[in-house]
């Protein structure tokens, strides 16, 4: 994505630490709309924690987040998912008879 494309994710210098030890330094990454992309690594990496901050769930401490061109950073996660970043956790179903399109309505 070049700078003029604003159509999806941009990610740009993001950084989290905890208790002063840096997790996350200086990520930058570019998404399109509908593009999907995986994070690889050992755990412990910072895989979660990106995803977190850009999703809002945590705060980061330094960078920027922007979607379709408009710089998110500051916002909450709940206006973030009205943009398009969700966060679905990795748990086992509660309605477990129910498809997959219906439990997610």
């Amino acid at each position: 994505m070049n700078d003029d494309q604003v159509d999806g994710l941009r990610i740009r210098g993001l950084q989290k630490s905890y208790k002063r030890r840096p997790v996350l330094r200086g990520i930058d990454l570019d998404l399109r709309r509908g593009e999907v992309v995986a994070l690889l690594g050992p755990n412990g990496s910072g895989k979660t924690t990106c995803f977190y901050c850009v999703a809002g769930l945590v705060p980061a401490d330094g960078g920027q987040v922007a979607i379709d061109g408009i710089d998110v950073s500051g916002w909450p996660m709940y206006r973030r998912a009205r943009m398009g970043i969700g966060y679905l956790p990795q748990e086992m179903s509660i309605f477990r008879g129910l498809s997959v399109a219906d439990n997610i309505k």
